[in-house]
């Protein structure tokens, strides 16, 4: 358990060579050598939103720390703001960045991800192209967007959304939020969209063959997965992660019988001081979930 009490994030920023500043929180406990979690949103959350989770792996025993991605929450330049962005950019400019300030704060930690939804995406490329940063990979309603990854019944559903959104985006400049995902950059959606149609990771951009080094990565990761989460269901989350061919994968798939009352895409943060504790005890013991 963590000795520091029921203390408040500290609040930092990071810049990223390109000049978008990122707003970091961390909260730290008082062994210099225990691990670090860094928690990546979702699209369009705010960082904000994780601080139950935060705090919940605080008591855990555990460092944690979340950003705002680029263009979000507290992050600058704002939305619409600054120059249009990609995947590439959070995954090859931003993370990096992020990674070197928590290094800096944490010289003795291992690092640990835990993403939910976009920021599971971005946690799993980002571990695939640089695995000695990075010591696991936790995910929480993320799974492939690919339209075949979803149920036969969704098939036409989901081909038809991404086709949507990628020809809205494109005509508008911006994907002005919609369906269950917020306002966010075109090239953020670009990318998205020609994943949903493809099933491939295709940053436009970069030079990294993503679908490969998910292929090689040998880390440790837990794939978490929600009853009933239309975003990301199980399929999606059994699909994303048959990718991974060379991984260490445990999976925890989380029904009404795990213990949880709030059983959603977004709904699991109320349930924080159940989740972070399983997650823990992974991290530092490498005790399953079932």
């Amino acid at each position: 358990m963590s000795d520091t009490g029921a203390a408040e994030p500290e609040s930092s920023t990071v810049e990223t060579p390109d000049g978008a500043s990122l707003a970091l929180r961390v909260l730290p406990v008082a062994d210099p050598a225990a691990p670090v979690v860094l928690v990546l949103p979702a699209m369009a959350i705010k960082a904000k939103f994780y601080l139950p989770l935060l705090k919940a792996l605080h008591e855990a025993g555990l460092s944690a720390a979340t950003v705002d991605l680029r263009a979000q929450g507290d992050s600058t330049p704002a939305l619409g703001k600054g120059p249009d962005f990609g995947y590439r950019a959070l995954i090859e400019t931003d993370l990096p960045a992020v990674v070197d300030a928590l290094g800096k704060r944490f010289p003795q930690a291992p690092l640990h991800l835990f993403g939910h939804s976009l920021g599971g995406q971005l946690a799993l490329l980002y571990s695939a192209a640089e695995p000695d940063r990075v010591t696991s990979v936790t995910t929480i309603g993320t799974g492939s967007v690919y339209w075949r990854a979803f149920p036969v019944k969704r098939w036409a559903e989901m081909l038809v959304t991404a086709q949507y959104v990628g020809l809205l985006t494109r005509l508008r400049g911006r994907w002005p939020g919609g369906g269950g995902i917020g306002p966010m950059t075109a090239g953020v959606m670009i990318d998205w969209a020609r994943y949903a149609r493809t099933g491939r990771f295709r940053p436009r951009g970069s030079t990294r063959k993503y679908d490969d080094l998910l292929r090689e990565v040998s880390l440790p990761f837990l794939a978490i997965s929600l009853d009933r989460d239309r975003l990301g269901p199980e399929s999606t989350v059994r699909f994303l992660y048959g990718r991974l061919r060379s991984a260490s994968i445990t999976r925890w798939h989380i029904e009404k019988s795990s213990g949880l009352t709030h059983i959603g895409h977004a709904a699991w943060i109320k349930d924080s001081d159940k989740v972070a504790p399983v997650v823990a005890a992974w991290i530092t013991e490498g005790k399953s979930p079932q």
